[in-house]
């Protein structure tokens, strides 16, 4: 027979924030350090350094945001960051930047 600790509901609960806490924050310092599904260009600085828009969790440092993948299609997640953020000088998907005319309509 295995004995395990018998902690408190308390106590399990805790643990189970900490855990969360501590993943959540390894998580975000890896995907800081990997490549960017999603880059955008604003043409003008971001008014905070993360938040959601489209769906998406969105990292800014000035005019540059970039953002894991998501399902919807690209030009949904643009615009929503354009509802966000305000206009887009520049919107890459794995490091390719879209059409003009997409870039048009995700500003449009």
């Amino acid at each position: 027979m295995i004995n395990t600790p018998s902690f408190p509901r308390t106590g399990k609960l805790a643990i189970l924030a900490s855990a969360l806490v501590m993943g959540g924050a390894a998580a975000s310092t890896v995907q800081a350090a990997g490549p960017a599904y999603y880059t955008a260009t604003l043409t003008a600085p971001a008014s905070e350094a993360r938040f959601v828009a489209g769906g998406v969790a969105w990292t800014c440092e000035g005019t540059t945001c970039v953002a894991g993948k998501a399902s919807a299609r690209p030009l949904r997640i643009c615009r929503g960051l354009n509802r966000k953020s305000g206009e887009i000088a520049a919107f890459k998907v794995e490091g390719a930047a879209i059409e003009e005319a997409e870039l048009a309509k995700c500003n449009g």
